[in-house]
């Protein structure tokens, strides 16, 4: 799942179950199971990742999409409160744009 594609646009609905699909890896089935995930789901308050989790959460974005999606970039010009805040559908609104 963390290979580059960069051959299709993808709809909300599939960034979504892909960023899905790689919080799942990062924090494991058992407590996704346990978790209502949807594109309102914020990362610290909702999904509780730490920043390690989060910047694994990155490296993957950056392995599938590669250069065509400068999420770290993207991530940097946010401040304190935004990042707290962000969730799922911020970011799958950002990379549909970047598509």
């Amino acid at each position: 799942m963390d290979t580059l594609d960069t051959t299709l646009k993808r709809n909300h609905e599939e960034l979504f179950n892909l960023l899905k699909g790689f919080i799942t890896e990062i924090i494991g089935e058992e407590f996704v199971e346990e978790m209502d995930i949807t594109p309102q789901s914020s990362f610290t308050k909702d999904l509780e990742m730490d920043s390690i989790e989060i910047v694994s959460f990155s490296e993957k974005i950056k392995a599938h999409f590669g250069d065509q999606i400068d999420f770290t970039g993207w991530l940097s010009a946010m401040d304190l409160d935004e990042l707290i805040n962000l969730d799922l559908n911020k970011i799958i609104n950002y990379i549909y744009e970047c598509q």
